[in-house]
């Protein structure tokens, strides 16, 4: 089931970091064991250099190639092997379009014309991953920040631990406990802050602020919805019924998603309706992932 906390972050990750250039959330590296997805992948332009020195720890944190991970639950050593492997896949795969870029085989041994970046890991943890942070060697940079030599390019961020400034408060609302606070700060800002324009179209989207003209129940009914969809889930789970435990949890997410839909287009035409209550639940999950930054109807349901 996609995972409502995970969403959020990663839709403000990618809608801060497109401002200073291309970023995509759930990007696939294939090893042979089959695909793992990084969070948010970012790559800053040379063009937009102004804006990305403008966006304070984010800017700081995206200033090169990067893997944005972002946990809801502090990661432990198992889950940061994953991200190793997941940050020298996608070099791997760096080198192999440069290569073919170059006219040169993909797969041989060769360095190509143009030197391919390393791309960096930035971890985002909600609290402090201590036996992580002991096992490889990090190195406390400042409050909160936290760095490996720097040829591996991994940095882990303790949400917790961040100083309570506007630098750092849109990378504060992966926290839980952290978010009221950052929420509220947002909504202080200048209504043309640009953290302000990231941020409140998703803390809306996500009802962590109601929907201006929304009524109560508009506001709630996307929780509500989520609220049902895991208890059908946890029933199943109970029961040993795994294949009702499928159902339950695609029901669910269809329903969500059409909660998404209609705040973000207004009313679905019924031949869209139809499509995601007919859909299953991997398809459900890539149109959850587009609603994030569609801008059309289209955009979200015109592929599979």
């Amino acid at each position: 089931m996609v995972n409502r906390e995970d969403l959020f972050i990663k839709a403000i990750l990618a809608a801060a970091m497109s401002r200073a250039g291309k970023a995509d959330t759930e990007v696939e590296v294939v090893p042979s064991g089959g695909a793992r997805r990084i969070d948010v992948y970012s790559e800053p332009a040379p063009d937009l250099a102004a804006e990305l020195s403008d966006m304070g720890m984010l800017g700081e944190l995206g200033g090169v190639p990067t893997c944005f991970e972002a946990f809801s639950d502090t990661p432990g050593v198992r889950e940061m092997r994953a991200i190793f492997l997941k940050q020298n896949l996608k070099f791997h795969e760096l080198l192999r379009h440069a290569r073919v870029a170059a006219g040169q085989p993909p797969d041989e041994d060769v360095e190509p014309p143009q030197p391919v970046a390393f791309p960096a890991v930035v971890v985002l943890s909600p609290g402090k991953p201590k036996t992580v942070l002991e096992t490889y060697g990090f190195e406390r940079r400042r409050r909160g920040l936290y760095a490996m030599a720097p040829g591996l390019a991994v940095r882990i961020v303790v949400l917790p631990e961040l100083p309570r400034t506007r630098a750092t408060v849109l990378v504060r609302l992966g926290s839980k406990k952290l978010r009221p606070d950052a929420v509220d700060e947002i909504l202080r800002l200048p209504p043309k802050a640009w953290e302000r324009t990231i941020a409140e179209p998703i803390l809306v989207q996500f009802d962590f602020i109601p929907r201006e003209g929304g009524t109560p129940e508009e506001t709630m009914l996307g929780t509500e919805i989520l609220k049902r969809g895991e208890k059908i889930i946890q029933d199943a789970e109970r029961r040993g019924e795994r294949k009702g435990e499928r159902k339950g949890e695609r029901k669910g997410e269809g329903r969500l998603l059409l909660k998404q839909l209609r705040l973000r287009f207004g009313d679905l035409p019924a031949a869209a309706v139809a499509r995601v209550e007919e859909a299953k639940l991997a398809q459900l999950e890539r149109w959850g992932e587009r609603v994030l930054t569609a801008t059309t109807l289209d955009e979200v349901l015109g592929a599979t």
